[in-house]
């Protein structure tokens, strides 16, 4: 195995783009480390970008936070603009592994592992956050949906590194919320989770929704019908129940050891109530 520190983006995508065998980029190393141990992966060539600038900072402007891709989660929930204007991202990056795994873990990475389960992505994908790709072509910037493709796999091209994540500039009268079940009170997979990012009228009506769900489909799903549920409401009785059977509905889930179709389905409704419910309130809605 080689190992290379590049210390700019073009070195580091001109080294992936050219390794002929299997080639990994390091950032906190929480999944690739431990699979790398476990004799489950034997990359070719390992790609740390933490030398790389900006790749640990989260800046502020007009248009919304730029979340570069080594950021580590305890960084994100120590930064208050962002706990402020995103509660919501947060609490799924914060969700991931450990006090120490928070350390290392960062929402880029969690997201390209492409795990229906991963805590860190529907959040970003409620947000409509962007993901900024440099790679042999160029730069591009997609949606952070667009980026998952199936369990493990990703859309990004041969020797395509994510450089940074967009979230747009808060809205006012606007939040989100994030929530997920797990057979133990923490370090645990999520069985289902559920996103929920509100905007609000000045009258606490909803004016726009966005509903996404993760570990009920082979990738984190986008719910258009419970955010249609919602619009126009102010998170009634029956605007709740309609959510909740939206986001049921469309569940595709499996059983395994964690959890049967059945219970997944349920409650993804449940959670998406409940996510909606918070994020309400921390809108200003009453």
């Amino acid at each position: 195995m080689r190992y290379e520190a590049p210390e700019t983006l073009k070195s580091a995508v001109t080294l992936l783009a050219k390794e002929k065998g299997q080639a990994f980029v390091l950032a906190g190393g929480t999944d690739l480390l431990v699979k790398m141990k476990g004799g489950f992966l034997e990359p070719d060539l390992v790609v740390d970008i933490k030398r790389i600038k900006g790749v640990f900072d989260i800046a502020k402007s007009a248009t919304g936070f730029r979340i570069g891709a080594a950021v580590p989660g305890v960084q994100l929930g120590e930064n208050a603009a962002l706990v402020k204007a995103w509660p919501g991202v947060v609490e799924g990056a914060n969700l991931i592994g450990s006090k120490q795994v928070q350390g290392r873990c960062t929402m880029v990475g969690n997201l390209c592992n492409g795990s229906p389960a991963a805590d860190g992505v529907p959040s970003l994908i409620a947000a409509n956050a962007k993901v900024v790709i440099s790679g042999p072509k160029g730069k591009r910037t997609i949606p952070v949906e667009q980026v998952p493709v199936s369990p493990g796999r990703t859309s990004l091209k041969k020797g395509e590194i994510i450089e940074a994540i967009l979230l747009p500039k808060r809205p006012a009268n606007s939040s989100d919320a994030y929530l997920r079940f797990i057979p133990r009170t923490e370090m645990d997979i999520a069985v289902v989770s559920a996103a929920v990012n509100l905007t609000l009228d000045g009258k606490g009506t909803i004016k726009d929704a966005r509903v996404v769900l993760g570990a009920v489909a082979p990738t984190i799903i986008v719910v258009p019908a419970a955010a249609k549920a919602l619009i126009g409401s102010k998170l009634d009785a029956a605007a709740l129940e309609k959510l909740a059977a939206a986001c049921s509905a469309a569940c595709r889930p499996i059983d395994d050891k964690r959890g049967t179709i059945e219970f997944r389905t349920k409650v993804a409704g449940v959670l998406a109530r409940r996510a909606a419910e918070i994020a309400y309130k921390r809108a200003g809605g009453k």
